[in-house]
This record gives C-alpha cells, structure tokens and sequence, in this order.
C-alpha cells in the first residue's frame, strides 16, 4: 500500500533498540463507547507472566463516551496478556475489561456476563471460530486500489485472487498475520475476499470466552499495523453500496455434544433454538446490518430464518462434511462484521443452553 502518512522508519529504529533497563511497556486495551479499541501504555517495573500479575488502571470515559464528565473514572481490570509485536522484548499487549466506580461493571462491558454464562456451562466444552472480515481504504475513504471516484471491474476475479489488479494492499495483510502470530493470537488463516480490497482473517478455533480475547486484540492489531502503511480500516458491514458484497464475522460454533458420534441431532437441536430467538439474536448481530443482509450476495434475508446443509444463501449453513460425517459444527452467516464477538459467543451460549438470572444479551445496550 502507498503511504501518505508521514514516518521516519529508521530513525525510529534506533530509538526502538534501546535498553530499556528492566522495565516493561503495558499496552492496555480496552472496548470503548462506539465498539472501538481504545489503549494506553503503562511502565511497569519488571516482566510478568500472568494478567493477575497487572494493576487496575483507570481512563477518562467522558472521552471514550462511557461515563458522564462528572463521574468520569472508569476502571480497566486486565483479563488476558499477549506478547507485544511492536515493542518485542518483554513488553506486552493486556487485554482488560471496563468497570465503573461503583464496582460494577461498565455497561459496555459484554466480556463480563459472558464470562459467567461460559463458566456455567463449561461442561458442554463450547469452541468458537470468527470469520472477521473487513475493508482496506485510502487516506480518502475510497477503497485501496479502486480508481479514484470509480469503481473496478465486477466482482468474480478478486477472491482467493493473485496478481496485481486483483489483490490490493497484500502487505498489509501479510504484516497483520506475523504480528497475530507472534502476539500468540489463535490465527487460523487470510484471504482475500470477493470485493476487491476486501479481506478475511479466521481466529480460532478457541474454547469459551478465548475467542473474544483473541478477536479483539486482533482487530487491535489490524488498526495498529494500518497506521504505519497510512491506510483505514473498516470493518462496517455495507461499506459500498451497490452490486458488492457486504463484511461479515460469520461464526462457528461446536459443542462437545456436536462433535461426538450422533452429533448431528445436537446441530439440528441448537439451529431449532437459534430461530426461536431470531430476532434476538439480529439485535447483538451488529450496526447496519439490514444493508448487507439483504438475500443476496451470500447473505439470508434478515427478516427470515433458515438453516441448510452447504447453502451460503441460507442464515446458518452446515458444512456438507459435518452432514456426511453426522457431527461437527455449524455455521451462523447472520453476524455483522462490526458485530462484538463477546455478545455473538454469550447470546449464543445462553440460547444454546440457557441464560442465567440476571443476563439478558439481548436487552444489553447498544
């Protein structure tokens, strides 16, 4: 990709090469207000090897859009730690999840209740795989590689595409995965998708809450390896009108109910309790969803549930060798590229097996 942004690479080097004399740079990581990634860097004083090793720290969320100016502490508690791509050494990426002063936690806080309903129902040993897609822009909102208030040849030759005129920005892509890598991120696989500048990472398969830890540190590090190219990502669902297909994080799902011998009757069983709670589930499923799930492109109507064997047209599709074999997994094609993946696995979890007293994921705030 074609940098516009302004970056002294190698004199920044020479700084990155210092001794930093035992200390050790936090990366804390936090969801804000506006399904963002918001951070900041805390010094701590020696490496650690575990979260429950890290202070709480606090932010401002007057600015991050949650909290009130006049109570505007909230407090981020680490849950997860990852190795830092960018810094190396001993320094680290931590996951956190956000807590109001009162002890409570921030009402954009989903990890929280899903947590719970994971814990409570870690005997059905529930796995997860997101399939994030997203687009790639310039510095002018326009797409990599499309002509300037243009667009490109129709859509057929750029999935799985090689070669100039097919793929844009493969740097990037490239650059995003070693970075996953090396953070120990439960990277599966990249691809480039039908659109073109269009991409997809898979993380997973992880096993309960996991998989939202990993997702979202991810999406960090797509946003943060973006920067040094000097280009946007987006990851809204719609973000070309027209004949083009839309983003998703389409989602599979295995219990160990599913994967067993016979396991095909518990597939079937969860896609009945998944069109019991249709809507439900479309409300958690992501902002702008409606423009991309339209019936066409490879998406099902909103308005309607179904669920087949090997139909990307149908809500839940399940693959044609887990119908050969009886068991496996099943894929939901509804969630939104934007959509959170703490709120996908936790209503999941409590339709699949049921909430508990006091979570309701789809009445959470959006």
């Amino acid at each position: 990709a074609e940098s516009t942004t302004v970056s002294n690479t190698e004199n920044l080097m020479k700084y990155m090469k210092l001794d930093q004399r035992g200390s050790v740079l936090a990366e804390y990581i936090w969801i804000d207000g506006s399904n963002g990634v918001r951070t900041k860097t805390k010094t701590l004083d020696k490496p650690v090897k575990s979260y429950k090793e890290l202070p709480e720290w606090n932010f401002d969320g007057s600015s991050t859009g949650q909290a009130p100016g006049d109570n505007s502490d909230v407090y981020i508690r680490p849950v997860a730690i990852f190795p830092d791509p960018f810094r190396g050494g001993d320094n680290i990426l931590v996951m956190t999840e956000t807590w109001d002063s009162d002890g409570t936690p921030n009402k954009y806080n989903y990890r929280h209740e899903a947590v719970r309903l994971m814990e409570a129902n870690a005997k059905h040993e529930p796995w997860f795989g997101l399939e994030q897609e997203y687009t790639i822009l310039g510095p002018d909102g326009w797409p990599y590689g499309w002509p300037k208030g243009g667009y490109p040849a129709p859509q057929g030759p750029y999935y799985c595409g090689v070669g100039t005129g097919k793929v844009f920005c493969r740097d990037i892509v490239e650059a995003h995965y070693k970075a996953c890598l090396y953070a120990g991120i439960q990277i599966s696989g990249i691809n480039a998708e039908v659109m073109p500048s269009q991409w997809e990472f898979q993380v997973g398969p992880c096993e309960g809450i996991q998989l939202g830890d990993h997702l979202w540190v991810a999406r960090y590090l797509l946003y943060r390896v973006s920067e040094e190219f000097g280009a946007k990502i987006t990851i809204e669902p719609k973000p070309i009108k027209g004949d083009w297909n839309g983003t998703g994080l389409h989602t599979n799902v295995s219990t160990a109910e599913m994967r067993k011998d016979g396991g095909m009757k518990a597939i079937e069983d969860a896609c009945k309790k998944l069109g019991e709670r249709h809507k439900e589930h479309i409300d958690v499923y992501g902002e702008g969803n409606a423009d991309r799930m339209t019936g066409e492109h490879e998406t099902a109507s909103m308005d309607k549930y179904s669920y087949a064997v090997a139909d990307r047209g149908a809500s839940i599709r399940i693959p044609r060798q887990c119908a050969k074999e009886g068991k496996g997994y099943f894929e939901d094609r509804r969630p939104a590229s934007n959509a959170c993946p703490y709120r996908i696995t936790g209503i999941m979890m409590e339709t699949m097996f049921g909430g508990m007293d006091d979570t309701d994921f789809s009445k959470a705030e959006s």
